[in-house]
C-alpha cells in the first residue's frame, strides 16, 4: 500500500511538473502577443491558428542550437546552475495544496520560503561562474535586489501568517470565506505586487538584465539549452508568484474557474506592467525597499501582532 502511495504521489508530480511547463510555455506566448498589441503590433501569428504553436517551436529551436561556453569559465558550476536553478524553481509547486494525492504538508509557505531564499545562490553562481564582467555585474545586482525584497517579502507574509496563526497553504481558503486578504491588508497586498515583481526580475526592476548597461546580464554568456533553463526558471516563478499572490491575498486556493481567471490576471498583470513602466534607477530601488516596505511591513506585523494578542 506504501508502495502505491509513494507510485501515485511521484505520478501527481510528474503531471503537475508537465502542466507547470505547458503554462509557461503558453504564457511566454501570451507575453508576446500582449506585448504585440501594447505597442500597436500582431504578436507571434505564423505557426498554427493565431501563432498558437509559437511557444513549441521556440523550444525546439533554443534546445537543438549549439552550447557554447567560455574558455575561462568555471565549466561545471557554469553548466549545472540554470539546471538547479529551474529545478529549485519546480520545487517549490509540489506544496501547492491539491486536494488529492500530493504533498500538503503544515509548514508549505517556510518550505516555500527555502526555495525562494535557495534561488538566489544560482543566480550568483551562474553569473560568477561565467568569467565575464557583465555576467559577474549582472549577478552582484541580483543577488542584492533579491536579498533586499526577500527581508519585506518574508515580512508582509509574516503579516498574513499572524492573523491566520498557521503555515498551511489550505488553511488561507477558510479565513478568506467572508473578506478577502487584500482588502484586510491593502497597502501590504500592494506592496507585495511590487516586491513581488522585484523578486522575480521583472520590469520595472529588471536591473539584473539591464542591456542598455549589461548586455543581458548574469546569462549573457549563456546559449541554447543553458539560456532556456535559466528563461524557464524565471517564468516558473512569475507563474508561482501569481498563484501565491491569489493563495494568499485573493480568496486561498478553489478548484473552480474563477480560482484560475484571478490566476490569469496576476501573470497578466506582470505582462502589463512590463510593457507599460520605464525601468526604475538602482538606488531608488533599494531605498524603496529598505527605507519604504521595510518600515511599513514591520509596522503592519507589529499592528496584526497586538490585534491578534488584544483578540485572544
Amino acid at each position: 500500500m506504501l508502495f502505491y502511495d509513494i507510485y501515485m504521489v511521484f505520478i501527481g508530480l510528474l503531471i503537475l511538473i508537465i502542466g507547470v511547463l505547458i503554462g509557461i510555455a503558453f504564457l511566454t506566448l501570451l507575453e508576446r502577443k500582449v506585448l504585440g498589441y501594447i505597442q500597436i503590433r500582431k504578436g507571434p501569428n505564423k505557426l498554427g491558428i493565431l501563432g498558437i504553436l509559437q511557444p513549441f517551436s521556440d523550444v525546439i529551436k533554443l534546445f537543438t542550437k549549439e552550447q557554447t561556453y567560455p574558455n575561462f569559465s568555471n565549466y561545471i558550476m557554469y553548466y549545472f546552475s540554470p539546471v538547479f536553478g529551474f529545478i529549485l524553481s519546480l520545487m517549490v509547486w509540489s506544496v501547492i495544496p491539491y486536494y488529492f494525492n500530493l504533498l500538503s504538508f503544515n509548514l508549505g509557505l517556510l518550505f516555500i520560503l527555502c526555495c525562494m531564499s535557495l534561488g538566489v545562490y544560482t543566480v550568483m553562481i551562474a553569473g560568477w561562474s561565467s568569467n565575464s564582467n557583465y555576467a559577474l555585474l549582472g549577478g552582484l545586482r541580483a543577488v542584492a535586489q533579491t536579498i533586499s525584497y526577500e527581508v519585506s517579502l518574508f515580512m508582509i507574509l509574516l503579516s498574513s501568517v499572524i492573523l491566520i496563526m498557521d503555515y498551511n497553504l489550505l488553511m488561507y481558503e477558510y479565513y478568506q470565506k467572508l473578506i478577502w486578504f487584500m482588502f484586510l491588508m491593502f497597502p501590504l497586498g500592494l506592496c507585495w505586487i511590487s516586491s513581488m515583481l522585484a523578486e522575480t526580475n521583472r520590469t520595472p526592476f529588471d536591473f539584473a538584465e539591464g542591456e542598455s548597461e549589461l548586455v543581458s546580464g548574469f546569462n549573457v554568456e549563456y546559449s541554447s539549452g543553458g539560456f532556456a533553463l535559466i528563461f524557464l526558471a524565471e517564468y516558473s516563478s512569475i507563474l508561482f508568484m501569481s498563484l501565491l499572490f491569489v493563495l494568499i491575498y485573493m480568496g486561498g486556493y478553489m478548484l473552480n474557474i474563477m480560482f484560475y481567471m484571478k490566476l490569469l490576471f496576476i501573470s497578466f498583470l506582470f505582462i502589463w506592467v512590463r510593457g507599460t513602466l520605464p525601468r526604475y534607477r538602482y538606488d531608488k530601488l533599494m531605498y524603496l525597499a529598505w527605507k519604504s516596505y521595510l518600515p511599513i511591513s514591520l509596522n503592519f506585523l507589529l499592528f496584526f501582532l497586538g490585534l491578534k494578542i488584544y483578540l485572544a
